[in-house]
């Protein structure tokens, strides 16, 4: 495996901008009104996009991965109201995300500080990190890291690449899963964040270029 860390930071940003599901141009508005803390309607999406009802529902339709509550209403799409062991605290108000690197690009692309906790993924230590728009501002314990991979073919944004992206207390921790997974990287969380930027400076763009099937 490649490790110079600009290959793989080039790898990772073709990789996930290649995943079916990822439609860039329709996240930041979604993630805005996720962050509301209130389940968002297709009105409520194709307003806040500019964008016809009929596209929403279409675009909506490519992207498998999201999350709906009994009423048909989007309550997740990497920020998402259902637990999972990224637990995301901003403004008074506790959300969850799919994967560690989503802890910390929301900040960013949100304009907002968030409080995370989230376990080793081998151990169960909590992992505490404060982000700010600018990136992680404090990270406890000091050693922790994230996994990150790059697959060749993604599949679904949150299979390909969520479910493999996990914070550890330390590189030393993610040696067993790294074994497991040796197309895998961990980097500090700081490095993660440098390397998910990419991303988040083409969601804040409202990416106009077609992902996926749409």
């Amino acid at each position: 495996m490649n490790t110079d860390p600009q290959a793989f930071a080039a790898r990772f940003t073709t990789s996930l901008g290649n995943a079916p599901g990822l439609t860039m141009p329709l996240l930041r508005p979604l993630l805005t009104l996720l962050a509301t803390r209130e389940p968002v309607t297709i009105s409520q999406l194709a307003e806040h996009a500019g964008r016809s009802e009929e596209d929403i529902r279409h675009t909506l339709a490519c992207m498998p991965d999201t999350e709906y509550d009994t009423q048909g209403r989007i309550i997740g799409f990497g920020l998402t109201f259902n637990p999972t062991p990224h637990r995301y605290e901003t403004g008074g108000r506790t959300f969850y995300t799919w994967c560690a690197l989503d802890t910390l690009a929301f900040p960013a692309v949100l304009n907002h500080t968030a409080q995370v906790t989230s376990p080793c993924r081998a151990t169960g230590e909590p992992v505490r990190v404060t982000v700010t728009p600018d990136g992680p501002s404090q990270v406890h314990p000091a050693t922790a890291v994230v996994s990150l991979v790059a697959p060749e073919t993604p599949s679904s944004v949150r299979t390909s690449f969520c479910n493999q992206v996990h914070f550890f207390a330390s590189a030393d921790s993610a040696k067993d899963w790294l074994h497991e997974h040796p197309e895998a990287r961990v980097l500090t969380v700081t490095e993660a964040f440098e390397i998910g930027r990419p991303i988040i400076e083409q969601i804040q763009a409202g990416d106009p270029t077609p992902h996926g099937c749409c």
